[in-house]
């Protein structure tokens, strides 16, 4: 029993080629206990003792814990995973009241170079599988346990778009094998038009989040390079398509920095770039990070913030911030240094 396939990186169709001899049935048992029952080889008592053991050795998983951090009231972890071949990701699980989500990431790094994120000071390092998405999910689904992991957001480390194949097949495979709503799950993208126009044509109705943080196309290019190549009018006519043809609602995420993006005329200019999509807008207060030295809006003038916008007509709500203590709030992700240094020397 041989395959360079990782435990959740294989498909069924190769999985019934790695079992060839066993049952017929042995393929599909195998898969759903890996996916809806989130069970590791070993776990899998219902199979002979030696096909256990020969699927740890075949199924080898893609992700190796080198750090686990822990908030103190235990409602948010955040794991970091070095990768094989170099590399390091991290995936945050957060438990609410109602809820329990997983952020994961699409890439090591990151190359949109945004100013005020962690993850972009770092640069890129390389597109992460199918197998190694979708192992964070199982990761995390695990840790979550007896609650069920409900959500799931692309918005750890990484543009999704820029890894739009592997990204998609790893929904596919969370929706239909791990078995999470699609509408629980989004994709967060800083504004990639080609991949904002590919997701519009996917059947399966995802939510998308566009990372917006000014509305205004020069204020925008100093946070968000990749706006000089995708300016605003241009990103609003395919956020405007996607509302459109998808029925779905768009979100514009938006992290408050003192004096930069949070005055009256960036509300005014906020409403009128939401409005014409009927964008929500998800406000995020800004959580440090050390390359990125201005700091956030006062919890006051979030306040304000969402208060004018709200009134003028667009949902508006703030983003709890979790596990800034841990760095692993939005926009602090990076993985340790330490490991960065270790896999890209």
């Amino acid at each position: 029993m041989v395959t360079m396939e990782t435990r959740y990186g294989i498909g069924l169709e190769a999985l019934e080629t790695l079992l060839e001899g066993q049952p017929a049935y042995r393929s599909r048992q195998i898969f759903e206990q890996l996916y809806s029952g989130l069970a590791a080889p070993e776990e899998m008592t219902n199979l002979p003792k030696d096909l256990r053991v020969s699927l740890e050795t075949a199924l080898p998983l893609a992700l190796t814990e080198v750090a686990k951090s822990i908030t103190d009231d235990g409602e948010t972890t955040k794991w970091a995973f070095s990768l094989e071949g170099g590399g390091a990701i991290e995936t945050v699980l957060m438990a609410y009241s109602d809820r329990v989500t997983a952020c994961i990431s699409s890439q090591a790094g990151c190359a949109m170079a945004c100013s005020f994120c962690a993850t972009g000071q770092g640069g890129f390092v390389r597109h992460l599988t199918t197998g190694e998405i979708v192992e964070q999910v199982v990761v995390a689904a695990r840790a979550a346990l007896p609650r069920r992991l409900s959500n799931v957001v692309f918005m750890g480390m990484g543009e999704p778009m820029a890894n739009y194949d592997a990204m998609m097949a790893a929904v596919r495979r969370i929706h239909g094998d791990i078995g999470i709503s699609a509408r629980k799950i989004t994709v967060s993208t800083v504004g990639i038009i080609p991949g904002i126009k590919r997701l519009t044509e996917e059947a399966l109705p995802v939510n998308l989040a566009v990372s917006l943080h000014s509305a205004n196309d020069q204020r925008r290019t100093a946070l968000v390079p990749m706006n000089k190549r995708y300016p605003l009018s241009d990103l609003g006519d395919a956020c405007l398509e996607y509302v459109e043809t998808t029925n779905r609602r768009l979100s514009f995420e938006w992290a408050l920095i003192d004096g930069v993006n949070d005055t009256d005329r960036d509300i005014q200019e906020l409403a009128a770039y939401a409005r014409p999509l009927r964008a929500h807008v998800n406000l995020i207060p800004l959580n440090p990070t050390p390359g990125y030295l201005v700091r956030g809006s006062s919890r006051a003038r979030v306040g304000e913030f969402a208060n004018a916008l709200n009134e003028l007509g667009i949902t508006t709500t703030i983003r709890a911030t979790r596990g800034s203590e841990i760095a692993a709030a939005c926009g602090q992700l990076a993985a340790p240094v330490t490991i960065q240094k270790k896999v890209t020397s």
